[in-house]
């Protein structure tokens, strides 16, 4: 409904904030959020992939009736940084071992002996886990 009132098409989300059963808007980005994982391994839905098809003047495979939720989930970055004062530390990645297993995902670029660049932002991955309860995600 936002969308439509302001004439927007494309990849967006809005953010809110809700607290004693009331939604307080935060913003709108008209890009795809860092985060994104998560909503993909608790809805099923490949997010990229509904974007690039609407790139190409396809409409949404889905409705929102659609959506269903199913777990929880939750995302952590990994950042090339210092652990003491938190700052960039670029380098060569001498051990790159990533976690797997059922409702386990990682995104990255690196893998052993890639060299972290000082000019762009330090994360280097994103570790996405997946499970019925948010113990289970987080033991994941």
């Amino acid at each position: 409904k936002a969308c439509r009132q302001i004439g927007y098409q494309g990849v967006g989300t809005f953010e809110f904030l809700f607290e004693n059963d009331e939604f307080y808007f935060i913003e709108m980005n008209t890009r795809l959020q860092v985060e994104h994982p998560v909503t993909e391994m608790t809805s099923g839905i490949d997010i990229v992939q509904q974007q690039i098809r609407m790139a190409m003047g396809e409409r949404l495979s889905f409705s929102q009736a659609d959506i269903s939720v199913s777990g929880h989930s939750l995302e952590c970055r990994i950042n090339a940084e210092d652990p003491r004062s938190f700052m960039p530390t670029p380098g060569q990645v001498t051990r790159w071992q990533i976690p797997g297993g059922f409702g386990v995902r990682v995104d990255s670029h690196v893998s052993h002996g890639y060299r972290v660049p000082p000019y762009y932002d330090s994360m280097v991955a994103k570790v996405i886990t997946h499970g019925a309860s948010r113990d289970e995600a987080l033991a994941r």
